[in-house]
Parts: structure tokens; C-alpha cells; sequence
């Protein structure tokens, strides 16, 4: 017995699976300590059909018993499993035991009919030829025979049953005959061959008796009514005025078409006679006159030999004839094989027992071909089971970056960045809404093959960088696990912090946003508001009377000095912002602003970067891979060693030598050179930067001229030149007028 032992990957235990036996072993663990209950069939990096046989119950996921019934399968039929180990798709017959004696026999059968020179290997191509070279050849062991694959002169036969009856396929796909369907085609070929014996007997009119039949079956329901007719009339005399228009009704039908033609189809064919004799010439012009006047001369006359009339009982007669022979075709047509009962003669029993013979010399290859399945299973179990249970029971390859794990789906380069775990997303809306309860952030980006396979979906975590450099509709490249590259392009973003330093800068960012947004609006709100002046003043002067045009011009230049008013209003407002700002300040020193930034930004800071330590130390890969289908016990934490790894920037290549001069300055100096300029002179330039410091200077002329003379950075005649108003011994720390006793402070007063 192995022991097992568990090892650590990112913060989780797993149970170490190097080799099949510790397999055998790990399968008995508790499920509870297992890495995956389930995952889906989609996704998985490895043979199709592997995964098609271990879904037991077709459901289109693996789960845990499923996994352990694959191992136990296939350790009892290896007794040396260093093939199993190395994940080879080669099988060595002698690593075959006792209980596989049969796959070793049909190994030994495949191994022969493709001549191969070495009889003791069998590859998975080798399997896959010979069964895909058995199956063109018809046999299949399902007893079910394709025309293509049968004699020259059964071909037609066989086309004929399964064109007769419901298609069988073999298991190549291709439909044919088999023993129960020759069976079937013996037993309808008797019954309708004995039905077409008797057909003389019922066909007393020649070869145009199903025509005849057919006419008699026509004009059924216009003469059985009018014999019931009769018959009324015989019984009870009167009913015969009952059986005419009324006047009413006649009158009110007139003029009308439609009325009229209506009215004439509920009058008899013809007089009701009380012997039961319908006289052809007696027959009243209504709806199915020309239908009864055609049967009259070319079915009723012939037959019967009286043009003249048509007895009730020679109408019974014909009636009963016609339904006789109505029924006997409509048995032919109702058998399976009426499409070829004029050629069931010619069919003879030798050639049914050749189908019936061929079908069950195919049925006879069931047990070896079955076999020959199973030793698929076994081939495709030795290559892919331990490496499937090292990302089911465990999952190293997740962690480590040499491996790739199975539910990977390859490498995604974006943004100067490279990006190594992605998983398949068949649903975004639900791989969104669970990702999003999370703290990772996750893109979901769409492959676009360049061959003719369809687009996908993949999520891909970031784990490093800033995560406000990626936005939707960012394009980059994919390569899958097989390295072939396709576009890619970002459809959805599931935004969250990516490093320390982007959780501790993320509310100035957003102060920032905040910002340039209101002041975007107020810039907007103003250019709207100066755009409805300048309209107004327009409208006024253009729609004001000729004789008072001259003062309706004010309106409009008011307009625009209220406009330029306004604004210079606002810049006085700025000017004065920025002295109180100054006045403010002016009391600090270098030191005191530099202490009270640091104090602002750590209160700011420091709050966003324990809420982001928090969120980064919470980061689990776990749901990713539970949006994409899997069921998962346990966490896995992204560390920052495997956040790392995961999302990469790969250094320059080791004897690269960077050069730090810009080549487009050069470029853009000999572009100047050529290129007559667009803007400004540089004189004009420096004029407009000279006059907005000039303004701004004579907004804060005060404040900062008061500061200048009270920390004696200017001489007192010059305070005196520049601010009058302010004497001199105001100013901080200046002496006391000459021939001005200094102030006595006042006695204090007595106490009481």
C-alpha cells in the first residue's frame, strides 16, 4: 500500500498523485478531501472520447464515482503500470493481466490484420485504424449490413428493404439490412403476394376497373341521396312538395348569384320517383349536373347497358363492386412493400438467405469487436487517467508554471502584458454573476479562430498590473494549448483592485473622475448658456421694429457684456480664491505643508489600502472555475506568488541594450524645419504667458504684498509707496514712531 502524502499548493493541501498506484490509493480518500466533485465535459484539454467514456451516465459530466470506477476498471487489468505513469498511449500486451486475457487476444487480432512488424505493442492509431478500416468494410458486429458492403447482385434487393421499411444504422453510421429486417420483408412479401392473387376476382371490369371504381365512388353521395329520396317520397306521397324551394325563398334569391346558385344545390338531382328509378333526362341542371351527365355516358351506360335510366338496385350493384375494389387496393397500398409489388415475383428465397447469412456472419464479430472497444478504453485510460485525477483529486498544475492544467485553454496577450490561465465560459451572464461575488478581477474576452471553427469565450484573471488600463473592446491575441493564435477581443470587464497600490491611489482616482466631470459640466452648462445668449441678442435685434433699431441693439450688446461681466466676475472670484488661499498658507512654513499633505494622503490611503489588502489576501480562483461548471471543496486562494505567475511581464531579452534616445524628437525638428507652422510666434507666446501673469500678479497684488513687508523681504519706503494704507508700525515687529510715548498698560483695578 502507498502511502500518501499531502502537499501545499498556494494555501491549500492536496494529496500528491505521482504515479498510478498512489492512484489506486487516492481514489479511497473522502470525497470531502478531494479538489473537485464534478466538472463539465466542456473545457477539458484532453481525447474526447476518453471523457465519453468515463460519463458512465451520459449526462455530460464526470463525477466522483465515475472517476474512481475508471481507476478500479483499469488497475484490474494491468499488472504493470509504468505505462499508466508516463501517460503513454502505447499499450504493452505483456503489462496485460490475467483478467484482460481477451484484450489480449484481440490486441494480438489487430496487431495481425494490420501486418504490423512489432506483435507485442499496440498504439491508440494502431487501435483506431483497424477499427475504422473494419467499419469500411461492412463489419461492424451489429449484424446490420450497408448495401455497399454486399455482393453486386444483393445490392438492389437490400436497397429495396430499407427503402421499404424503417432505416437501421450500422455503427459506421450507414444504413442496411439485417436478419429481423429480412424477416420482416419474407413475411410482407407473402401477405401481399397472396393479395395480389386475387386480384382478378375482384377487378370484373377489366383493366379500367379501378378507374370505374373510382368515378362510382364520385357521384356516391349525389345518387344515394337521391334514391334515399325516393324512398321518402314512396313512404309518404307529400314529402315530395316538401323537397321543392319555397316561393319565399325563391323570390328572395332573385337577382342574387350567389343566393340563387346556394338554393339550386339543395333542390334533388333530379324528380324523386317512388319505384326507385332515376331517369337520366329527368335530371335538373344544378351543382352536379355536368358530374352525373359524364357518369351517365361513360361508367353507367357501359356497365350496365342502359342509357336511359338507373334503377335503386342496379345502383347497389355497382356501388358494392366499386367499394370491393377500392378496399383491395387500398390494401395493396397500405403494405410496406407496394412501391415494388410488381417486382416481389422475381425476388428469390436463395438471395434472402444470402442477406440473412451475410447479417449473421457481422453479428458473429460482436464479441471480438467489443472487445476491440474495450481495449480502446483501456488504451485511452493507460494515456489520460492520471493525469485527468492529478486536476480532478488534485490540482498542482494550477500552480505550477511548467504545467498546464487540463481546464486551461491557453495564453492571452494583452496590453504589454501575459496572461497564462484561462478558462472556457459557455454561459457569461452566469459566470459574471458568480465571478462578481469574488474579489478577483476577471476578463472575459472573445476567441476568434482564424480558421473556420467557431468563436468562444474565456475568462481570464488579473493578477497583476492596473486594472484601469483594460477596458471592454481592448483587442489582443490568444494562443491556445496546441499554440494556435487567434484574435481576441475584451466583451466584459469584472473590475476589482489588481494590486496594493491600485486599492491605496483608487480614491484619488475617482476625486479625479469626480472632478474633471463637474467641471466638464460646468463647462458645458456655460458654452450652452453663452450659445442662448448670443441666440437671443440675434433673435431680438432681428426681430425688432425698423424705427427703434437703434435702441434694440442694446439688448444684444448688453447680452454679450453681461457675458464678459460674468466672466470677469469669475476671474476676480479666482483671483480671490487664490488669495485667501495664500493668506492662508502664508502662515506655514515648507515643513507644515509638506506634514499636512503627508497627513491628508495617509487618511485617505490608508483606509483603501487595508479594504484592498483585505480584498487581495481573499482572491479565489475557486469561482472561476465553479462559473465554468466545476464543483470544487476547496478554496484556491491566489497568493502572491502564484498571482505572479499567472499574470506576467517578461524582461527584455538578456544581451538587449536599451538606448534612451528619443529618435522622434530628431524627426520632429527636421519636420518644423520643412513645415511652415500653424500656431502662435514664440514672441507671441511669450507675451500672452507675461500678461495672465501679469493679471493674475495684480489680482493677489495685496495679500502678497502685505506678506512681502511683514516678513521685511521689502524696505518700509517701499511698503509706504505700495500700500499707503498701511502704517507702518502695524506691521509686525516694527518700532514705534519717534516723539510717541510708548502706550502704559492700564493699573489694574482695585480689589473689592
Amino acid at each position: 500500500m502507498a502511502q500518501l502524502v499531502y502537499r501545499r499548493y498556494g494555501g491549500s493541501l492536496q494529496v500528491d498523485i505521482p504515479d498510478f498506484n498512489t492512484l489506486t490509493e487516492a481514489v479511497r480518500i473522502p470525497a470531502t478531501q478531494w479538489m473537485a466533485l464534478a466538472c463539465p465535459m466542456e473545457g477539458i484539454a484532453c481525447d474526447p472520447r476518453f471523457l465519453t467514456l468515463m460519463d458512465a451516465d451520459g449526462n455530460r459530466r464526470i463525477r466522483v464515482e465515475e472517476l474512481r470506477a475508471a481507476v478500479d476498471w483499469t488497475a484490474a487489468r494491468l499488472k504493470d503500470r509504468k505505462g499508466a505513469d508516463a501517460g503513454s498511449d502505447v499499450l504493452d500486451l505483456s503489462a496485460l493481466s490475467d483478467t484482460a486475457n481477451n484484450l489480449k487476444g484481440a490486441a494480438e487480432l489487430v496487431l495481425r490484420t494490420l501486418n504490423a512488424p512489432d506483435t507485442t505493442r499496440l498504439s491508440l492509431e494502431q487501435l483506431r485504424t483497424s477499427d475504422k478500416a473494419l467499419r469500411d468494410a461492412g463489419k461492424n458486429g451489429d449484424g446490420i449490413i450497408a448495401p455497399v458492403s454486399l455482393p453486386e447482385r444483393l445490392r438492389p434487393l437490400a436497397q429495396s428493404i430499407i427503402a421499404a421499411f424503417p432505416p437501421r444504422t450500422n455503427r459506421a453510421g450507414l444504413a442496411g439490412v439485417d436478419v429481423d429486417l429480412v424477416k420482416r420483408f419474407r413475411e410482407e412479401r407473402a401477405a401481399l403476394l397472396t393479395h395480389l392473387g386475387g386480384r382478378d376476382a375482384v377487378f370484373t371490369w377489366g383493366t379500367a376497373s379501378l378507374e370505374q371504381a373510382k368515378r362510382i365512388h364520385d357521384v356516391a353521395p349525389l345518387l344515394d341521396g337521391y334514391f334515399v329520396q325516393c324512398r321518402l317520397v314512396a313512404a309518404q306521397p307529400e314529402a315530395a312538395a316538401s323537397l321543392r324551394l319555397r316561393a319565399d325563398r325563391v323570390e328572395g334569391a332573385l337577382g342574387d348569384l350567389g343566393a340563387m346558385g346556394k338554393a339550386a344545390n339543395e333542390l334533388p338531382i333530379a324528380p324523386p320517383d317512388p319505384s326507385g328509378v332515376l331517369v337520366w333526362a329527368r335530371l335538373y341542371r344544378g351543382a352536379g349536373y355536368e358530374k352525373l351527365e359524364a357518369f351517365h355516358q361513360e361508367v353507367a351506360t357501359p356497365l350496365l347497358g342502359d342509357g336511359v335510366k338507373l334503377t335503386d338496385t342496379a345502383w347497389r350493384e355497382l356501388s358494392a363492386k366499386a367499394e370491393g375494389i377500392l378496399g383491395w387496393q387500398g390494401k395493396r397500398d397500405a403494405s410496406a412493400l407496394h412501391a415494388v409489388a410488381d417486382t416481389l415475383g422475381a425476388v428469390s428465397n436463395e438471395d434472402l438467405d444470402a442477406l440473412e447469412a451475410v447479417s449473421r456472419e457481422d453479428l458473429s464479430l460482436k464479441p471480438t469487436l467489443d472487445v476491440i472497444a474495450e481495449l480502446e478504453r483501456l488504451v485511452l485510460y493507460q494515456r489520460w487517467l492520471l493525469l485527468f485525477s492529478n486536476n480532478f483529486i488534485s490540482m498542482p498544475s494550477l500552480y505550477l508554471p511548467k504545467r498546464r492544467a487540463l481546464m486551461e485553454k491557453g495564453t492571452l496577450i494583452l496590453g504589454g502584458r501575459k496572461y497564462t490561465l484561462s478558462v472556457l465560459v459557455t454561459d457569461r451572464a452566469a459566470h459574471s454573476a458568480l465571478t462578481g461575488q469574488g474579489t478577483t478581477c476577471i476578463l472575459y474576452v472573445k476567441v476568434m479562430p482564424r480558421d473556420a471553427t467557431d468563436a468562444y469565450e474565456v475568462a481570464v484573471p488579473v493578477t497583476a498590473g492596473r486594472s484601469t488600463e483594460l477596458v471592454v473592446g481592448k483587442r489582443g491575441v490568444f494562443y491556445d494549448v496546441d499554440g494556435k493564435e487567434s484574435d481576441a477581443i475584451v466583451t466584459q470587464i469584472v473590475r476589482q483592485p489588481v494590486s496594493l497600490w491600485e486599492s491605496m491611489t483608487m480614491p484619488f482616482m475617482r476625486i479625479g473622475a469626480f472632478i474633471t466631470s463637474k467641471v466638464e459640466g460646468l463647462a458645458a452648462s456655460g458654452e450652452k448658456d453663452f450659445d442662448a445668449s448670443l441666440e437671443s441678442g440675434y433673435k431680438q435685434t432681428v426681430t425688432a421694429p425698423p424705427a427703434a433699431a437703434a435702441p434694440a441693439a442694446a439688448p444684444a450688446g448688453g447680452g454679450l457684456a453681461g457675458v464678459l461681466a460674468a466672466g470677469g466676475i469669475a476671474f476676480a472670484a479666482l483671483g480671490s480664491s487664490l488669495a485667501f488661499i495664500l493668506t492662508q498658507v502664508k502662515s506655514l512654513t515648507l515643513v507644515d505643508v509638506i506634514t499636512a499633505a503627508t497627513i491628508l494622503a495617509i487618511v485617505v490611503m490608508a483606509p483603501a489600502g487595508l479594504l484592498g489588502w483585505l480584498k487581495l489576501r481573499r482572491r479565489n480562483l475557486a469561482l472561476l472555475l465553479e462559473g465554468s461548471g466545476w464543483a470544487l471543496n476547496d478554496r484556491l486562494m491566489l497568493t502572491r506568488g502564484v498571482a505572479t505567475l499567472i499574470t506576467r511581464k517578461p524582461k527584455l531579452p538578456k544581451n538587449a541594450r536599451v538606448d534612451r534616445a528619443d529618435l522622434v524628437r530628431g524627426a520632429l525638428r527636421h519636420t518644423q524645419d520643412d513645415d511652415e507652422s500653424d500656431g502662435m510666434s514664440l514672441g507671441a507666446r511669450l507675451g500672452l504667458t507675461l500678461l495672465i501673469l501679469f493679471v493674475l500678479g495684480w489680482q493677489v497684488r495685496v495679500p502678497v504684498t502685505e506678506w512681502l513687508c511683514t516678513y521685511h523681504w521689502l524696505s518700509e519706503d517701499a511698503c509706504r509707496v505700495l500700500l499707503p494704507k498701511l502704517v507702518p508700525s502695524e506691521l509686525p515687529g516694527a518700532p514705534a514712531p519717534s516723539g510717541t510715548a510708548p502706550a502704559v498698560a492700564p493699573a489694574p483695578a482695585p480689589a473689592k
